[in-house]
């Protein structure tokens, strides 16, 4: 495969992966590694390799890519290429949270002679450098290197590298407990996606959709919070993010803990589980959270007493009757009767839940 071809099928894999067709896109670019003799080609390619599994929260292979790109930019002989590879890798052990191998590969991208560190990468070296001390709890080296991104971003009007800068700022906030700064930054963020994200990767919507939740619930904004983590679930599902996926997950879980309704909070775990296994056809794991979820069920005898359906288990409309009993609204409507099937006490008209 020459130049111009494998430059030719790196934009192909681009076009699919930004439309959301990512095993497509993951196929192309693997061929081409595969077929190209071009090395400079080839060390694109892996960089399209590392940001995708990135993204896609497998971070093991995201590693993988980004050692055979260091590799790469050893044969190329140019001090930028091996500057970014050693970027992807310090990104790529943040990731597993080897954050003290993060800091090393940090400060070697700052060492390298010859680079344009300062205008090019300088930026995302340090934010990736503030999350390795926010993840060891070194929280002024941390807020020392974030404002740094953030001083490269300004400077040469990077949006995106901005917009996960106030993400990562959003956590540490949330660590340090200052909620009303730990919400500007991730509301920050969701400015800035809606303001230039179109042509960004959805990840940005949901990173900052994921940190709006969880500071949300912790100002003690339990509706707020669940609209955000929805939407960043939504977004993950669609990704196949499993990281982000497990995050949204714990975080309805606090959602619902917060609101004191601790046996709704476990079905819609499983409800939850239940569909990312379903996704990733783990049969074991789905029957498990498919029986589990049944058990849930009965406990909080959360069924129709009219058609006997789970309730939960898919959107409905609902009814609950003075006496506290919830039924279907259209088992309710076809039932015929203004009393209670369960208890016959009489019906006054009830509100929808």
């Amino acid at each position: 495969m020459g130049q111009d071809q494998t430059k030719q099928q790196i934009e192909k894999g681009l076009q699919l992966y930004q439309s959301n067709q990512t095993e497509k896109a993951l196929r192309v670019w693997m061929k081409v590694l595969e077929k190209s003799a071009d090395l400079v080609g080839r060390f694109r390619v892996l960089g399209c390799l590392v940001t995708a599994h990135s993204e896609m929260g497998r971070y093991k292979e995201m590693l993988k890519f980004a050692v055979v790109q260091i590799d790469t930019a050893r044969e190329l002989e140019d001090a930028d290429f091996l500057l970014e590879s050693y970027l992807n890798l310090a990104r790529s052990n943040e990731k597993l949270c080897e954050f003290h191998k993060t800091i090393s590969y940090c400060k070697t991208c700052l060492g390298l002679p010859g680079t344009r560190v300062g205008a090019h990468l300088g930026g995302q070296v340090s934010l990736s450098m503030g999350n390795a001390f926010l993840g060891l709890s070194l929280f002024q080296k941390a807020l020392e290197s974030f404002e740094k991104a953030l001083r490269y971003a300004h400077n040469n009007d990077d949006a995106m590298l901005e917009c996960r800068v106030c993400c990562s700022l959003g956590s540490f906030y949330t660590q340090v407990k200052d909620y009303e700064k730990a919400l500007f930054f991730p509301c920050k963020a969701a400015e800035l996606v809606n303001d230039y994200g179109k042509g960004w990767s959805l990840k940005y919507r949901a990173m900052s959709q994921y940190h709006m939740a969880v500071a949300y619930r912790l100002s003690g904004h339990l509706g707020s919070a669940m609209e955000c983590c929805e939407e960043s679930m939504k977004i993950a599902l669609q990704h196949g993010d499993r990281p982000l996926q497990a995050l949204c997950l714990l975080c309805f879980a606090d959602i619902h803990r917060s609101r004191g309704d601790l046996e709704l909070s476990q079905l819609k775990l499983h409800c939850l589980s239940e569909s990312i296994c379903r996704s990733k056809g783990l049969q074991r794991e789905l029957r498990a959270h498919v029986v589990r979820f049944h058990e849930c069920v009965e406990e909080t005898e959360l069924y129709c007493g009219l058609c006997g359906e789970s309730i939960g288990e898919r959107n409905s409309r609902l009814q609950a009757l003075p006496c506290s009993h919830i039924f279907h609204l259209r088992c309710l409507q076809n039932n015929g009767t203004r009393s209670c099937p369960n208890c016959r006490r009489s019906s006054m008209k009830p509100g929808f839940v």
